[in-house]
C-alpha cells in the first residue's frame, strides 16, 4: 500500500512513507482513514526532528520534487542532522513499540488486536505492525 517505513532518503527512515501520504492524499488516492493520523504520530515527531511545520512540509511536498530535494529543503529551512543524530533518529523509530517508554502501557498490543494481529508475538515494534499489515511481511 504505502512506501515501507524502513525505506530511506537521506539515510532517514519514516521520511519516504510520510511524504508518500502527503502526495496520496494530494490526489484523493489515500483511504480516508488514514486522513486522520495525518501530521500526527510519527510524522509530528519527524517534522520536529527535521526542524520544519507539518504545513509547510504539504506545501514543499505539493509543490513538487523528489524526496531528496524535499529532505534537503527541510535541512535547509529547518534543522540539517548530523550521522549520529540520523543513527539515533532511525534506531528510535525503528524500535517503538518494544519496551517503549514513551508510550501508555499496552498501546502497541491494543493497536494489534484493533487491527487483527494481537495473536502475532513476532509483531514487536509500530514498524514491524505496518509491514504486516500491508502484506511486505507474512
Amino acid at each position: 500500500m504505502f512506501i515501507s517505513p524502513y525505506e530511506k532518503v537521506g539515510g532517514l527512515v519514516w521520511v519516504a512513507r510520510m511524504l508518500d501520504k502527503i502526495r496520496l492524499r494530494a490526489g484523493d488516492q489515500l483511504p480516508e482513514e488514514y486522513h486522520a493520523y495525518m501530521g500526527l504520530g510519527f510524522d509530528r515527531r519527524c517534522v520536529r526532528f527535521l526542524g520544519v511545520t507539518y504545513q509547510a512540509l504539504v506545501e514543499r511536498v505539493i509543490a513538487g520534487g523528489t524526496d531528496e530535494e524535499i529532505l534537503e529543503w527541510c535541512f535547509a529551512t529547518g534543522t540539517r542532522r548530523s550521522e549520529d543524530e540520523i543513527h539515533v533518529w532511525n534506531e528510535y523509530m525503528i524500535k517503538r513499540g518494544w519496551r517503549d517508554t514513551d508510550a501508555p502501557p499496552n498501546d502497541l498490543q491494543e493497536y494489534k488486536e484493533k487491527y487483527g494481529l494481537g495473536h502475532r508475538a513476532d509483531v514487536l515494534t509500530y514498524f514491524d505492525f505496518y509491514e504486516v499489515d500491508e502484506g511486505r511481511k507474512p
